[in-house]
């Protein structure tokens, strides 16, 4: 194929090929032709265009296919535009000669053909230069039309629209012409020809003034004819050519005065009345239609009708919005007259009364629901109210007639009766789509939309009573606020006018719906409502007999009621669930022979009653056992049971009652049936064993039944055929945008529609395709369906005889009738056969004896050959199914080879279709047929029938029946790809393109083949390559043809090729062909076309985003989204198709399309894609402007300006988007969250705003997110105060997440304030709307969490500002407290849970928040901070926020406590349930405690760490009365702890109040700890853990936990477990403060024991004293029952877990091995700190043995740590785990323990180990030395000085000890000397001589020694110099310790060394500052010395004259300075003293 890529043809390559090759490469030359030619030089082009247009005119004649000849004539056109056009008139006389020869053989066609698009080409690319010849080409191919064929007229159609697009103007002479020619294509028999002279007029008209002016009628007319037998493809273009030409004739502006006498204006009236025409007498005509008309012939056909009604909707959509908002008066009534009285013949039966009906929804839902936006939508929903008022009036007039005979009989009433139900289904769908920002429509007490649509609620039509029902049950779900005031507004009507039969059924069906409303309302309505509705059904039922007239009504209402209440679910049904089950076993006669007396009693309407009651029974029940499944335990199945056999044996006798009582009984009985099939397909079979046959018998009765004339295959089969086959049936079967009306024409003419008045039932289910009102079918159809479905499931369950019967008489059944009927039957029995077949394939059930097959296989086989193609379809199916339900090898065989037979014999149309599918599913349910040989002849025979190009349809059928193979074969079918191929190839380059269907299912072949192949087409051999290039080419053809589903095709290969091979696929292309279809009036395409989009942006999303913008910028052909993607882009054109789009799957593709692109470019593009999402939001802030600014000013008076700027912009639209709808406006919301969230994870700048200025001025590409701060905002702002609530909902949600991440980003210009101070005006305003009376409980408890993460988040520091949102708390803390009783009783009561312990735990949080900074403000740390803000602020909120809230802390903690109880039994595991108070809790009611204990537990944790700290700082008064705030604790009513406690009058003293709370707050925490959910929150554990420090910080609960040890044991296993399964670091920690709180608590324990002992004993001896703590007296620790055990495990696994190498059996020796140290991270060190600190602490709750059993462990892992952590710092610093160890190890060196009596020897032998291995550490050979010595050697002092003295005297430990130090002294490193210095300094000074003497012995002489190399080693840097400084103090300290003889010496030593330091006058002044302190330095401690011990000094300067001669000199030259010095030298010596001060304080 390379050899194809050059400008000129390569006539070698090509002439070496073979046929198929050649059009491939043909194909492939032309297509690189067209991208050459664009980007080669006009001069490289001229030289070689004579060769060129040489090669490219013989090609004409070489018969290329449809795609070729389209891709040449392009060429053509392109080459004479580029290069010289003096030869394009003969090209042009050459096709004009082909055009005229007389050669009508097949062969010569193809190049005929050419020639016809060449020239359409030529002229549509040069168009004015060849003005001159266009007379006589567009005469020539006139007249050559007259003899074409269809392909022939097809292609000079669309030839002749691109000449006249070509030449525009210019074209004028021949515009009759071509207008007469296409007028007689627009009706020609082959659709494609009708579709392509639909848009040739539609080119026409842009210059034919004529067709939207004196030929209107006409071309109305002829456009009504051309729907007459069209299909949806005509539908879509000629309505288009219809509504766009009518929309001319009313916005023209006649050119020329000249003509305007001529020309008269055409009138929006005239031209509606045209339409109406059409819709009303279709294409019959003015003149004609007057005959049929009187003889009341006349019907109009469906296809007009719809076709039609598409138009309406182009005419608007053409006109736009704003043309339809000025004059939708006049529309709509126009519309609603189309099914008004004045035509009665539009509505003369239901049938047609329904389909009218149907299409004038369609035109008001298309042109309002699609063109007007919310604001315009409102206002329409006001002009529909006043129709539906007007209409009423006129039904009022007629009703108030008294002649009752007149009344009912008029015709007003009956025709109105179709206007109102279109308006109030309208009215419903258009408040439905509005949702909450509807709320002004209904709130505007002069339209009065409610009072409207209930006033039709008593129509005396039932189809307005349903719409009406249905309309309110559309605002109830829109406006949940509505839905029980509504509710209470119906069952009041209901009840006050029982005795109206309208107004019975009218308010019982208002009821119905509005509970089906329920089900979509999360808020849910007050439980209470169910009894009402139970009584109220109750009364209906048992009155029903009272009075005739109202029998049938009353019984109907009854149990619709019941019915509808059902769908509440479980927790309402429950309830009344037993009266239910009474009146269902009530309504049946209890036996047999009571039905038998009944039949004998009754009369035709007594029957009537009777039947409708029992069918509503079953619909009750139906509606039970599907909303209910929780309750249908095995009891209430065997209370449901008894009346079953009694319902079937009426099923069985209805023939014979209907005999006798007649016609009237006809319909009533049809609904049982019905009703009693629905519920048994319900219930398991096992139910009704009994009764299996006789249910058989009654379903075989129905299939066959003699009086059944339509053949509904279009409902009945669709279900049984397989989804993907139905796509080569009628395109009507494939969804569309139109299907609402198109569904029509799929069931035949004498079918209605699905209409709700067939089943008023169906008004509470949920519409199964999407939102709109259910459409149940008639019940004749509805029956036959359920029948079907009933069919398969019991006859499965039958024995197998009866199982043969049952098909012999259905196929005998078949046999005998003829005709018509025969179909009908066949179609039944079929389907109840794939029923059957389906069911026992799902259920694995097996078919029976061999005599079954051979009857199934006849009854299947005379399906595949019936003449209907869905049946065909469905029997292909049922053949698979029996292969697959057979499963024998052998049968499946002989199934292919009968199908293989049939296809070589036969030569009809249907058997080749019927049996080619029927092989292709055969392959689908048994996978790649095993045997290779099946797959051959498979191919084989549909390779052949794909050929047959006689019949499209057979070649459909076989191509779609090979993908079906191929895509089952998988890995089998790669020896075929390669034949396979080329033929998909040939025939796309051969199909001509009117047959479109077969090129969808070469798509198919296609798409499949590039699966099978999958990830291979990534290869590089020549053979992969070349089918790669095949796949590529396919698809090529295919995105060039003109059939939208052929294109949906070639997207989804070029998607599926991306996947495999990405490399391969030109994205720019692709990406260009994707944009142009994103608004392809073709659902399936759009939904193509996004599927396509989204997978290719999570690969590369900023690619595609970037061609679709080089597209627009470059495009030349007009793209309808084209100015939208330049200015907003990809992204922005998606937010805009996302606005207008209705399909539910299309719209998630969408925004999972938007959610990609976003992911990976919105860091790179921030401001871009704020911008889209603020424009979104702005272009709705029209709505708000007036309540936000309002707000704004009166809070701040000029603050208000800032905000008001927010939202006043909407007097300038230059929005890119007009009005988007609020489900748009919330997905812009939550993508602004999305952008902070993606920002988080970028780079830091993006949240730290003085990084991000100065990254900006760098370059001012950067983008950060802080900078756009105010954006945030002002959108959050907007989205809050918005109408929507769920848009309010988002905003509020999106405020959050600015606040948390915002909060802490200081504000550089003002220090000490952060960013968001600022906006605190716009965060109130924001807020405060979300607390008035009347917004949802949803939104005020969102608002709530945003309050309190405000207050807490520290922003606003000045208490005044913080009042503002502190005020909005306060006011809904007011409103709740109250409790459950006082909120609104508009939602059920769990929504006012929701909203209470939502206010509660804002409060919560507020007030740990408060408690916290309290806290660290006490700390005398930040004092400095804070100090100069206090000053300025005047207030500091530390304690300031507290004291807001103490204010209310009573009657806070009451609620808390009360909030957490209920938590506590709701907690309760299900046994306990009897034991739960009866009316509930405090906030909940006992009926709602399933669907509150969500809200509990979201809210809980908080609520208990709050009341936890509330506890601490009051409750626990008790334990320390001391405290000065006992006035608080006003001892909180008993009674809210335990409420209705039995003993109300034993008050409990405080003491058990406060046991109580511990105990709760205890329990509480236990219970969520010991059994985390996987959906824990990180927040809850958090808080719970943080509440039992809390807790446990108080010395009251202290005592309660140590002196319950089994309590403590228990809380740490808890923690335990919470640590081993909780990764998190501060959690761990959290447990680990909880752990040292315990373990302190049981220390106080233990000393308290202690203590109370002695004071009891008064014995002086402790001798005597029992042994407190663990262990006792024989050390032994008892796994389980042991609390230090207990911390022991715990401590370990934190350990263990930082530090693996502590683990023995890790390390593989007990022993101590040196490894290579590590510093752990911060929370690691954080961790092994804490747990050391506990370990320290256990040696004091044991008993002396106690502490000998675990101190080996505790050693081992304090030493562990240290010898794994001891890593050398710079400076000498000693890691933070090094510190926490040696801490841990001088507590428990120093611990009473190892002083006590009778652990003493035992401790001393174990310290004395713990000694050897930390000396153990250090490296034999001290050669390479991994720890630190500094570390070790603090160890090694922290034994010397913490242990008692025999540890460490023993000669052999403390030979090594000093050698350690002496050789540490010799260590070079001056840190290491300093560290040194200092700690033997502590030894030193240790006063006990026996420890301190031996260690002064042996190493003062080496510090001497280094003392006096200073002359040699001057010091360098302040270190050395600090080592100086460090041995002089330790040679003074020496001096003072000593003893009085020895001192002189010691002095003697001392004083040559300092006085070597001092430098002389000539020296001094050219020294370094280091010897100029060092001398400073020593003379200072001279001047000490000097008089300290003046003799020693005295004769030591009279030995040394030369010392006292320096000292003298240095004295003098320095007398003046010393004045000044020796201050500041003090202050130099202080940060010394101070360090070795610290270290002691550390560990020693």
């Amino acid at each position: 194929m390379e050899l194809a890529h050059s400008l000129l043809l390569n006539e070698e390559a090509y002439n070496q090929l073979g046929e198929v090759q050649r059009a491939e490469f043909i194909f492939d030359w032309l297509r690189y032709l067209e991208k050459l030619l664009l980007a080669t030089s006009r001069s490289d082009v001229r030289e070689k265009q004579k060769t060129l247009v040489e090669q490219l005119l013989s090609l004409l004649n070489s018969s290329p296919g449809p795609p070729t000849r389209k891709l040449l004539a392009k060429n053509l056109g392109i080459l004479y535009s580029i290069g010289d056009t003096f030869s394009v008139y003969e090209t042009i006389d050459k096709c004009n000669d082909l055009i005229r020869s007389k050669d009508d053989s097949p062969s010569y066609l193809p190049t005929k053909l050419a020639a016809v698009v060449c020239l359409g080409s030529l002229y549509k690319k040069l168009g004015r230069i060849l003005v001159n010849t266009f007379t006589d080409t567009v005469g020539n191919i006139l007249k050559a039309m007259k003899s074409a064929e269809s392909q022939g007229r097809y292609e000079i159609m669309l030839s002749l629209q691109n000449i006249l697009n070509g030449l525009g103007a210019a074209a004028i002479p021949c515009h009759r012409d071509v207008y007469k020619a296409a007028k007689s294509c627009l009706t020609d028999r082959s659709m494609a020809v009708r579709c392509a002279a639909a848009k040739c007029l539609l080119e026409l008209q842009k210059e034919a003034i004529f067709m939207w002016s004196t030929d209107l009628d006409s071309v109305a007319t002829l456009c009504f004819k051309s729907f007459e037998g069209s299909n949806y493809d005509v539908r879509i273009s000629v309505s288009k050519l219809l509504g766009t030409v009518l929309a001319k004739a009313i916005i023209s502006k006649h050119p020329g005065a000249a003509s305007r006498q001529s020309m008269r204006r055409v009138s929006l009236e005239e031209v509606l009345e045209l339409l109406g025409t059409g819709f009303l007498r279709g294409s019959s005509g003015f003149l004609r239609a007057s005959g049929d008309m009187l003889k009341g012939t006349s019907s109009v056909s469906r296809d007009v009708r719809v076709g039609v009604t598409q138009a309406y909707v182009v005419f608007v959509s053409t006109l736009g919005g704003t043309w339809l908002e000025k004059n939708f008066a006049a529309f709509l009534s126009h519309i609603l007259s189309l099914v008004s009285q004045s035509h009665p013949k539009a509505t003369q039966t239901q049938t047609d009364a329904v389909c009218g009906r149907r299409c004038v929804s369609f035109i008001l839902r298309a042109t309002i629901g699609g063109l007007l936006g919310e604001k315009a939508q409102i206002a329409a929903a006001k002009d529909i109210c006043q129709a539906i008022w007007k209409l009423k009036k006129v039904m009022d007039a007629v009703m108030s007639d008294s002649n009752v005979e007149t009344r009912l009989g008029s015709t007003d009433v009956t025709a109105s009766q179709h206007m109102l139900v279109c308006a109030l289904q309208e009215l419903g769908n258009l408040t439905y789509s509005l949702g909450t920002t509807a709320a002004p429509l209904l709130q505007d007490s002069s339209s009065g939309i409610l009072d409207s649509v209930i006033s039709v609620i008593v129509h005396p039509s039932i189809s307005v009573r349903l719409a009406a029902a249905w309309c309110l049950h559309c605002i109830a779900v829109a406006l949940p606020s509505y839905l029980t005031p509504l509710l209470d507004r119906c069952l009041e009507r209901l009840t006050v006018l029982k005795s109206s039969p309208e107004a019975v059924t009218g308010f019982s069906f208002a009821v119905a719906a509005l509970l089906g409303a329920v089900k979509h309302c999360p808020l849910g309505i007050p439980h209470g409502k169910g009894k009402i509705i139970m009584t109220l059904a109750e009364d209906l039922l048992c009155s029903a007999a009272q009075n005739s007239r109202l029998s049938a009504q009353r019984t109907q209402a009854g149990w619709l009621l019941i019915a509808a209440l059902m769908t509440l679910g479980p927790a309402v049904v429950s309830h009344h669930l037993a009266r239910v089950l009474l009146l269902w076993k009530c309504v049946f006669p209890v036996s047999p022979k009571d039905l038998e007396t009944e039949k004998s009693r009754g009369d035709s309407f007594t029957w009537q009653v009777t039947l409708e009651g029992r069918a509503g029974a079953l619909c009750a029940v139906k509606s039970f056992v599907s909303h209910c499944g929780d309750l249908l335990t095995g009891e209430v199945i065997q209370r449901l049971l008894p009346p079953l056999p009694c319902a079937v044996d009426l099923l069985t006798q209805l023939s014979s009652v209907l005999k006798a009582y007649g016609s009237p009984l006809k319909t009533p009985s049809l609904v049982y049936r019905q009703r009693l099939y629905e519920l048994l397909i319900l219930l398991p079979p096992e139910t009704y064993e009994g009764n299996l046959c006789a249910i058989l018998k009654e379903l075989a009765a129905d299939l066959t039944a003699s009086d059944i004339q339509v053949a509904a295959s279009a409902f009945l089969l669709p279900p049984l055929c397989h989804r993907d086959d139905l796509v080569i049936l009628s395109p009507l079967l494939q969804e569309t945008d139109h299907r609402f009306i198109e569904e029509q024409l799929l069931l035949g003419n004498g079918i209605a529609c699905g209409s709700l008045e067939y089943d008023p039932y169906a008004i509470y289910e949920k519409d199964v395709l999407g939102d709109s009102v259910p459409k149940p079918l008639p019940p004749v159809l509805s029956v036959i369906s359920s029948a079907v479905k009933l069919f398969g499931v019991v006859c499965a369950h039958v024995g197998e005889a009866q199982r043969l019967l049952i098909l012999e008489q259905l196929l005998d059944s078949i046999k005998h009738t003829k005709g018509a009927r025969q179909q009908v039957v066949q179609l039944h029995v079929v389907s109840s056969l794939s029923s059957f077949l389906k069911y026992l394939a799902g259920s694995k059930g097996n078919l029976g004896p061999e005599e079954m097959r051979r009857l199934a296989v006849a009854l299947v086989m005379g399906a595949l050959e019936s003449p209907n193609p869905l049946l065909r379809c469905a029997a292909a199916e049922a053949w698979a199914r029996l292969a697959q339900v057979v499963d024998d090898g052998a049968f499946t065989a002989a199934l292919a080879q009968v199908s293989f037979d049939k296809l070589k014999s036969a030569r009809d149309v249907v058997t080749r279709t019927g049996y080619s599918l029927a092989l292709g599913s055969l392959h689908r349910y048994l996978g790649g047929i095993s045997s290779s040989q099946h797959l051959n002849s498979c191919v084989g025979i549909l390779y052949t029938l794909s050929q047959d190009s006689t019949s499209p349809d057979v070649q459909t059928w076989a191509l779609h029946s090979l993908s079906l193979i191929i895509d089952s074969a998988g890995p089998l079918y790669h020896m075929h790809v390669e034949p396979t191929l080329s033929l998909i190839i040939m025939l796309l380059l051969n199909v001509p393109p009117t047959h479109a269907e077969v090129q969808q299912s070469l798509g198919r072949c296609l798409n499949a083949l590039i699966t099978t192949l999958g990830p291979e087409l990534q290869g590089n051999t020549t053979s992969i390559s070349t089918l790669r290039t095949s796949c590529l080419l396919g698809c090529a053809v295919m995105q060039d043809n003109p059939d939208c589903l052929v294109q949906a095709q070639a997207i989804s290969c070029l998607q599926q090729l991306h996947m495999f091979a990405p490399r391969h696929v030109n994205l720019s292309s692709l990406v260009s062909c994707l944009c142009v279809n994103l608004c392809s009036p073709y659902l399936l395409l759009r939904r193509a076309v996004l599927a396509c989009l989204r997978q290719l942006v999570q690969r590369e999303a900023a690619e595609v985003s970037e061609h679709a913008v080089m597209l627009a910028k470059d495009s030349r052909e007009e793209l309808t989204l084209d100015a939208n993607i330049r200015e907003v882009g990809l992204e922005g054109a998606l937010l805009t198709l996302l606005d207008k789009e209705t399909d539910q799957k299309l719209c998630n593709d969408i925004k999972e399309t938007l959610n990609h692109m976003l992911t990976s470019m919105a860091v790179d593009k921030l401001s871009f894609w704020l911008k889209l999402c603020k424009d979104v939001l702005a272009a709705s802030a029209d709505f708000t402007t007036v309540t936000c600014v309002d707000t704004m000013q009166e809070e701040e008076g000029d603050k208000g300006d800032d905000a008001s700027v927010l939202t006043t912009r909407n007097d300038d639209k230059s929005y890119p988007f007009t009005n988007p709808r609020w489900a748009t406006r919330v997905f812009a919301a939550e993508c602004v969250c999305r952008i902070i969230n993606q920002c988080e994870n970028a780079h830091s700048a993006h949240f730290d705003i003085a990084l991000a200025q100065e990254m900006k001025k760098r370059d001012s590409r950067n983008d950060f997110l802080v900078l756009h701060l105010a954006d945030l905002i002002r959108m959050a702002f907007m989205a809050a105060t918005d109408h929507s609530d769920q848009l309010r909902l988002s905003g509020l949600e999106t405020l959050l997440v600015v606040i948390r991440r915002f909060a802490a980003i200081p504000e550089p210009e003002f220090p000490g304030h952060v960013i968001l101070e600022q906006y605190q005006a716009n965060v109130g305003a924001a807020l405060r709307p979300a607390f008035a009376s009347e917004t949802p409980p949803d939104v005020t408890a969102k608002a709530c969490q945003v309050c309190s993460a405000w207050i807490a988040s520290g922003v606003v520091s000045d208490l005044n500002d913080l009042r503002r949102v502190h005020q909005l708390l306060v006011s809904s803390l007011t409103k709740i407290q109250a409790g459950k009783e006082a909120l609104s009783h508009l939602y059920n009561e769990s929504a006012s849970t929701m909203e209470i312990l939502a206010v509660l735990k804002a409060w919560a949080e507020v007030y740990i928040i408060a408690v916290e900074r309290h806290k660290s403000h006490r700390q005398p740390l930040k004092t400095t901070t804070c100090s100069e803000e206090s000053v300025r602020n005047g207030s500091y909120s530390s304690d300031g926020l507290l004291d807001l809230v103490h204010t209310d802390l009573g009657t806070l903690s009451r609620l808390w406590l009360a909030a957490l109880q209920d938590f506590a039994l709701l907690t309760l595991p299900s046994e306990f349930a009897s034991q739960l108070p009866v009316e509930g809790g405090a906030f909940y009611t006992a009926e709602t405690s399933e669907n509150a204990k969500l809200h509990y537990y979201n809210s809980w944790a908080l609520i208990l760490h709050a009341t936890a700290l509330w506890l601490t700082s009051t409750g626990f008064v008790v334990a320390d009365p001391d405290e000065g705030v006992s006035h608080l604790s006003r001892p909180v009513t008993p009674t809210s702890m335990c409420q209705g406690s039995s003993s109300g009058a034993t008050v409990k003293s405080p003491e058990d109040v406060c046991t109580d709370r511990f105990h709760l707050i205890l329990g509480i925490s236990v219970e969520f700890l010991c059994s985390l959910r996987s959906d824990a929150t990180m927040e809850s554990i958090t808080a719970c853990l943080h509440a039992l420090q809390a807790l446990l910080d108080v010395p009251w609960p202290r005592s309660k936990i140590g002196s319950d040890q089994d309590l403590g044991i228990e809380l740490l296993n808890v923690l335990h477990r919470v640590i081993l399964t909780r990764e998190s670091p501060s959690i761990q920690l959290a447990s680990l403060e909880v752990v040292r709180q315990i373990i302190c608590a049981a220390q106080e324990h233990v000393k308290e024991k202690r203590r109370s002992a002695e004071v009891d004993d008064g014995a002086a001896e402790k001798e005597t004293l029992p042994e407190f703590g663990e262990g006792k007296d024989t050390g032994g620790l008892v796994p389980g029952k042991s609390l230090v055990f207990a911390t022991l495990e715990l401590c370990v696994c934190i350990l263990v877990r930082q530090l693996p190498e502590l683990n023995p059996k890790l390390t593989g020796s007990p022993g101590v091995k040196a490894t290579k140290p590590q510093v752990l991270s911060e929370d690691g060190s954080r961790l092994v700190s804490a747990a050391l600190v506990i370990l320290s602490e256990l040696p004091a709750v044991c008993s002396p043995e106690g502490s000998i059993s675990i101190l080996p462990t505790i050693l081992y892992l304090t030493i562990g740590v240290l010898r794994e952590t001891a890593v050398k710092l710079p400076g000498g610093q000693l890691s933070s785990t090094v510190a926490a160890s040696l801490q841990a190890l001088k507590g428990i060196l120093s611990s009473p323990m190892a002083r006590a009596e009778k652990s003493h020897t035992a401790w001393t032998d174990l310290l004395r180990s713990a000694l050897t291995t930390v000396l153990d550490c250090w490296d034999p050979d001290g050669t390479h030395q991994e720890l630190d010595e500094i570390s070790l050697l603090t160890a090694i002092t922290v034994f010397i000085l913490s242990t008692s003295p025999e540890v460490t005297t023993i000669p052999c430990l403390q030979k090594r000890c000093i050698e350690k130090f002496k050789a540490t002294l010799e260590i070079k490193d001056p840190v290491v000397q300093i560290k040194t210095y200092q700690l033997l300094l502590s030894i030193f000074q240790y006063p006990n001589p026996a420890v301190s003497y031996p260690y002064i012995y042996s190493l003062v002489s080496s510090i001497v020694e280094k003392l006096q190399e200073i002359d040699q080693r001057k010091p360098e840097d302040t270190t050395e110099l600090q080592v100086f400084q460090e041995g002089i103090k330790v040679l003074e300290a020496l001096v003072a310790i000593a003893e009085e003889q020895h001192r002189s010496q010691l002095v003697a030593c001392l004083l040559p060394i300092l006085i070597s330091f001092l430098l002389d006058d000539n020296t001094l002044g050219s020294a370094t500052s280091i010897m100029k302190s060092l001398h400073d330095f020593a003379l200072q401690h001279l001047m000490q010395i000097g008089p300290q011990y003046s003799s020693v000094f005295k004769n030591v300067m009279a030995s040394s004259p030369a010392l006292k001669a320096r000292l003298e000199a240095a004295i003098k030259g320095n007398q003046e300075s010393v004045k000044v010095k020796i201050p500041t030298s003090k202050h130099t010596k202080n940060p010394g003293k101070n360090a070795s001060i610290q270290l002691k304080t550390n560990f020693l």
